[in-house]
């Protein structure tokens, strides 16, 4: 299974998971379909849905571009879409799009939003986590994270002394979005042993160390780790790589 990172910012966030067999996963319609297009040598047919953690822009702005592309667009129902190709889910719901058996689970944001275990023969169970204060839940069997450390605490206090980060941003973010901190603890509270790859995703531009999260996961746990940005290809394999 191969994971590429079309985005992962308050820009726009958007990631998409192939299989082997020309199957597709669409998670996030923060980027317009013709870059997810190109990805794909412009081949749609191989895309069995597009899953939507939440309804802000940044993760949501396209789903009626991929709609009226004939793609199926799951996520809650705390949004605006409408149309047959909209398939609202509710939290812990089990939804079976192609090969991929999703579970979704609450997230603690400002708007509803889920997490997902994605299940798949290739990449085994992956989580995938974003744009959420903590995470609440402990997950066996893992084999890939995809998971938010969107700020360091420290950077944002000192940003926020020095007058470059307002009160109402630095509120905003530390009630809505993961910090490194947090993600360290729910990485800390499950059982990691056969996870292979941890993706460190929607990092902010100015309150995080992409270097340090990477040093620091990786010495934390010991596994494999990526920063998403963009054009990054990982693959998500169920057993290890030898």
């Amino acid at each position: 299974m191969i994971l590429t990172v079309l985005g992962s910012s308050s820009s726009g966030n958007g990631y998409l998971l192939q299989d082997s067999q020309g199957n597709s996963l669409i998670l996030e319609a923060g980027i317009k379909l013709k870059e997810i297009k190109k990805v794909l040598d412009f081949n749609l047919k191989g895309v069995k849905g597009c899953l939507i953690s939440h309804r802000h822009g940044d993760h949501i702005k396209y789903a009626a571009e991929m709609m009226a592309a004939g793609i199926d667009v799951y996520t809650g129902d705390d949004n605006s879409l409408s149309g047959h190709r909209f398939i609202p889910i509710k939290e812990m719901q089990t939804v079976q799009i192609g090969p991929f058996k999703v579970k979704s689970f609450p997230l603690i944001h400002d708007v509803q939003t889920f997490g997902y275990l994605i299940d798949h023969e290739e990449s085994g169970k992956v989580c995938f986590i974003t744009d959420t204060a903590y995470c609440a839940y402990n997950f066996s069997g893992l084999n890939n994270i995809i998971i938010e450390a969107n700020y360091c605490q420290d950077i944002m206090m000192r940003r926020f002394l020095d007058g470059s980060l307002n009160a109402m941003v630095r509120d905003r973010t530390t009630k809505s979005h993961m910090s490194f901190q947090n993600t360290l603890e729910f990485l800390s509270a499950n059982d990691l042993s056969k996870v292979n790859n941890i993706v460190l995703i929607h990092l902010s531009s100015g309150n995080a160390d992409p270097e340090q999260f990477h040093k620091r996961t990786t010495e934390h746990t010991g596994k494999t780790v990526h920063i998403a940005s963009k054009g990054v290809e990982i693959q998500l394999t169920k057993n290890p790589i030898l």
